[in-house]
């Protein structure tokens, strides 16, 4: 059993600044958690209150049914994994993996058969007698989770473990720290500012800032339907194009320069008030065609060719939006497009709060249908691109 539960949990230093305001969450046996969030948003001091690194001001931390807030580390039946690996650089692969249970006095026999399944898991069976400066970043962490593999702890907590690794390295650490954490059956918490992680790696997400949980749900959950703004940024990349947004006789007018064309379906949708804060995700900003209802004008900043995509940067009225687009497209900076902005696809939130007043329109749906969709109109697009380019 790893069941967590956080009730009203705060904590402060000083007696009078809260690193963390009021956590209230749930971990579920077997599952792979997501603590995410900028820095400084509280995140790996939740993990250290879980470790037992850190007190609790107020509030319980309730582990597997017992009261968890004077319980000692050594009480709490988990490994951690740091983002420096914590190697013994004297210390052989075999001697580092090994170091926890010669700790806790298991039997030589169980310890080598736990070596052998660890290191089989993990790839490591060649270098069990190398010293940590003869392995790769990516082999370093191997290691540190091959010693919280033995440990058979049931709960494993990683403070931003992939950080130190290249992209290449962190892309196929992601794969095998959950293709890990599956085989094993571990309830994992996972602290990182990475919203790609985040995305790719968790069942559920935590969004904090400022020490509060901005939004709790499945990754599908936090991109389709975010709370506020905060979370609506945060969550995505390239990160969704916000503007205000007022409604006039012309259309919705953006950051009070940049008009959108609405029909009359498009007024009776849009949510009450004359004034919010819009957002559009980059996929969600499509070339516009002769029969576009949304075609607007704007003048191109820049683009980057991805290869398989291409990301192009337009002003809206002082505010720079991103539209990513399927295919190569080559667009000279300066040049004139024409994009639609379909209110349909965009999220609206309160001017002052950030709180969502609307989401996008079935997005679920939209999201599987306009790659195709998008794809084709690019296509149509791509060969008057490049003459507006000259």
């Amino acid at each position: 059993m790893a069941k967590i539960v956080c009730k009203d949990l705060k904590k402060s230093y000083d007696g009078k600044t809260e690193v963390l305001g009021g956590i209230n969450l749930e971990i579920e046996e077997g599952e792979f958690f997501i603590l995410v969030g900028p820095s400084g948003c509280g995140k790996s001091t939740l993990l250290r209150i879980i470790a037992g690194l850190e007190g609790v001001s107020s509030g319980e931390l309730i582990m597997d049914g017992k009261l968890a807030n004077e319980m000692l580390p050594r009480e709490r039946n988990l490994t951690m994994v740091f983002q420096s690996y914590a190697l013994y650089p004297h210390l052989t692969v075999r001697d580092n993996i090994l170091f926890g249970l010669d700790v806790k006095k298991v039997p030589k026999a169980e310890q080598e058969q736990r070596l052998a399944e660890a290191a089989e898991i993990l790839g490591l069976t060649d270098y069990l007698d190398r010293k940590p400066r003869a392995l790769s970043g990516g082999q370093r962490q191997r290691v540190a989770l091959a010693r919280s593999v033995c440990s058979h702890a049931p709960l494993c907590l990683m403070d931003e473990p992939l950080s130190n690794l290249d992209a290449k390295l962190r892309a196929s650490m992601r794969v095998e720290i959950r293709r890990l954490q599956q085989q094993l059956g571990l309830t994992v918490i996972y602290v990182t500012h990475d919203q790609v992680e985040a995305m790719t790696m968790g069942d559920r997400i935590a969004v904090l800032s400022a020490g509060r949980i901005q939004q709790l749900g499945t990754p599908l959950e936090l991109y389709n339907h975010p709370a506020n703004e905060f979370v609506a940024t945060f969550i995505g990349t390239p990160q969704m194009n916000m503007a205000v947004a007022e409604v006039a006789p012309e259309g919705l007018v953006l950051n009070g320069g940049l008009t959108v064309p609405l029909s009359e379906a498009d007024r009776a949708k849009l949510p009450m008030g004359q004034r919010w804060k819009i957002g559009f995700r980059p996929e969600q900003v499509y070339p516009a065609t002769a029969t576009s209802v949304h075609d607007t004008e704007v003048t191109v900043v820049s683009s980057e060719m991805m290869g398989n995509e291409t990301l192009i940067f337009f002003d809206v009225a002082g505010t720079l939006f991103t539209a990513r687009w399927q295919g190569q497209h080559r667009i000279a900076d300066g040049a004139t497009l024409h994009v639609s902005l379909d209110p349909r696809y965009a999220h609206f939130f309160d001017v002052n709060s950030g709180a969502l007043l609307r989401a996008a329109e079935d997005l679920d749906e939209l999201g599987v249908r306009s790659t195709s969709a998008a794809g084709a109109a690019a296509a149509a697009h791509i060969e008057a691109a490049p003459a507006a380019a000259e």
